[in-house]
C-alpha cells in the first residue's frame, strides 16, 4: 500500500523502479517495482508499488508518461554521507602516508594547510573536493576545512553552488609547538569562529551549515574547548572533532590533561559532547568511554582506510553498535587516500574481517550492515536524519541511480541478477561510472550541466 505525505503538492518528478535503502529495523530493504514522487521542494511525496501508478497519478495529478523508468540493471539508493573529511587536504591524497598520525600532521597537513590563507589555491582545491565527492556519490559531507576563516566561508558557498548538502568548519587550535604559523591566539580562534558562524548563517544556504570545529585536544588549550562547548551551545551547533586515533596521541592527551579521567572526559568537561557532535576514529575507546558516548548521545566516524594507511588502529565497530553508539563512515581524506565512501565500505568490511582473522569468535560486519552505516548511520551520525538517509515519505529525496552494467564500467554482468546481487557487486567493485545521476534535495546534481562544469 501507497505511503504519502499530503495531496496538496505539486509533483515535479516521479520514477519507476527497484529502490533500495535501509531502516532502523532492516539493514537492506529492496523495493521492486515501487513507484516514487519527488515533490517541487525536493521532498518524497509518496512511494507506493509500480501498479498503483494509476491511483497515484490521480491522487497526485501527474501524468504516467512524466514517470522515468529505471532499467533492468538499475536502481536508486541513498546518497553516500561521508561524516569525516579534511577538504584541505584533498591536493595530496593518495601520496604522503608514511608516518604516524602525529608526524604526519607536523610535517605534510600543517604545511599544506597553511596556504589555505591564499583563496585562490583554496578555491581550486575546494572545487575539486566538492566535485570529486559528488561524482562518488557523496551527497552529505562533514568537511574540516582550515584556521582561515575566509577560505572557510569559501567552502561553503562551493558546497553550495555545486548543491551538495555539507556541514563546514573553520578549524581551531590554539596550541601548535611543531609549526609555530599554523595556530591562532586564544582570542582570534574565538573571534574568528564567531565570524564564521554568523557570515555562513547569515548566507542563508539551504543545505550547507556551520560546524564547531576544535581540531583535537592536543591543539587547543583547556580555556578555548570551553569558548567553543559554548558557542555551540549558545548557537544550537553541530561539533566535529578527533578522538583516540592512536596510542601516541592518547598518552599526550593525558600529559595535556592530567586532571581529566580520559580522553573523553576532556570533550565531555568542555560541553563539546551532545548528541549533535561527531568524533572521528575512537580506536582505541575504552567501554567507559563508549558509555559515555551514548549517554551524551555523541557520535564517532569511522575511517579506516585512514585508521590502516596512518597505521592508528582497527575499530571494533561491533563493540561499538553494542554500545549503542550512533556511527557513520568517513574517508578522513587525506589520512585516508580514497574520497569514496565506495572504498570505506569495503575498508570497513576488510577491517572487520582483520579482527576476526585475529579473534574467530568476532562477529563479522556484513556488507548490508556496512551499506546502512554508508547511508542510514551516516545520517544518523551527523544528527540529520530527519533530512536525508533514506527513502522515506517527507524526507529530502538524496539519491544516486546507480546501473550495474553501465558501459564502460567496471562490472560484467554473466547472467541476469537479483537486487540484492546487485548492490553487492556494485558497493565491492563498482565506482563512480556505475553512477549515472546524483540528486541532492530533488536536483540532479550529477552529471554536472553546463555551468558548473570544468
Amino acid at each position: 500500500m501507497a505511503k504519502f505525505n499530503r495531496t496538496n503538492t505539486e509533483i515535479a518528478h516521479v520514477y519507476r523502479g527497484t529502490f533500495i535503502h535501509s531502516t532502523q529495523q532492516t539493514a537492506v530493504q529492496i523495493l521492486e517495482d515501487a513507484l516514487l514522487g519527488v515533490d517541487t521542494e525536493g521532498k518524497i511525496a509518496f512511494i507506493g508499488k509500480g501498479t498503483e501508478q494509476d491511483r497515484l497519478s490521480q491522487t497526485f495529478e501527474f501524468n504516467l508518461s512524466e514517470i522515468t523508468q529505471l532499467a533492468q540493471h538499475e536502481f536508486f539508493m541513498p546518497g553516500l554521507v561521508d561524516t569525516h573529511i579534511h577538504a584541505s587536504q584533498y591536493s595530496y591524497a593518495g601520496t604522503a602516508l608514511d608516518m604516524p598520525l602525529l608526524q604526519w600532521l607536523n610535517t605534510y597537513t600543517f604545511p599544506v594547510e597553511s596556504r589555505f590563507k591564499d583563496l585562490e589555491f583554496a578555491n581550486r582545491v575546494y572545487t575539486k573536493v566538492v566535485k570529486r565527492t559528488l561524482r562518488n556519490g557523496t551527497t552529505t559531507a562533514c568537511y574540516f576545512a582550515t584556521i582561515h576563516t575566509d577560505a572557510s566561508l569559501l567552502l561553503g558557498q562551493i558546497a553550495n553552488d555545486f548543491g551538495q548538502r555539507a556541514l563546514v568548519g573553520k578549524v581551531c587550535m590554539d596550541r601548535n609547538n611543531s609549526v609555530k604559523h599554523y595556530k591562532e591566539t586564544n582570542q582570534e580562534s574565538q573571534e574568528e569562529t564567531c565570524r564564521f558562524i554568523s557570515e555562513l548563517l547569515n548566507k542563508k544556504y539551504p543545505l550547507v551549515k556551520p560546524v564547531v570545529t576544535p581540531r583535537f585536544a592536543p591543539s587547543c588549550t583547556g580555556a578555548l574547548l570551553g569558548q567553543l562547548g559554548a558557542i555551540a551551545k549558545n548557537n544550537n551547533l553541530h561539533i566535529q572533532s578527533h578522538i583516540s586515533e592512536n596510542v601516541e596521541e592518547v598518552k599526550l592527551v593525558k600529559e595535556l590533561f592530567p586532571e581529566s579521567e580520559s580522553y573523553t572526559d576532556v570533550y565531555h568537561k568542555y560541553n563539546l559532547l551532545t548528541d549533535k557532535t561527531v568524533m572521528a576514529h575512537g580506536c582505541h575507546l575504552s567501554d567507559e568511554e563508549l558509555d559515555l558516548f551514548r549517554q551524551t548521545g555523541a557520535s564517532l566516524s569511522h575511517c579506516p582506510n585512514s585508521n590502516i594507511s596512518l597505521c592508528s588502529g582497527v575499530l571494533n565497530v561491533r563493540k561499538v553498535l553494542k554500545h549503542k553508539v550512533r556511527l557513520g563512515l568517513g574517508t578522513d581524506v587525506a589520512g585516508g587516500y580514497s574520497a569514496s565512501i565506495l572504498d570505506a565500505m569495503r575498508r570497513a568490511l576488510e577491517s572487520s574481517k582483520v579482527l576476526t582473522i585475529q579473534d574467530p569468535e568476532h562477529d563479522t560486519l556484513t556488507f548490508e550492515e556496512v551499506f546502512r552505516l554508508a547511508t542510514l548511520g551516516g545520517s544518523q551520525a551527523l544528527s540529520l536524519d530527519d533530512q536525508t538517509g533514506n527513502f522515506e515519505v517527507g524526507k529530502d529525496f538524496d539519491a544516486l541511480r546507480v546501473n550495474v552494467a553501465a558501459p564502460g564500467g567496471p562490472i560484467d554482468l554473466i547472467q541476469s541478477e537479483e537486487p540484492k546481487i546487485l548492490l553487492e557487486k556494485f558497493l565491492n567493485l563498482g565506482d563512480d561510472r556505475n553512477i549515472v545521476q546524483v540528486f541532492v534535495a530533488g536536483r540532479k546534481v550529477v552529471p554536472f550541466t553546463d555551468a558548473t562544469a570544468e
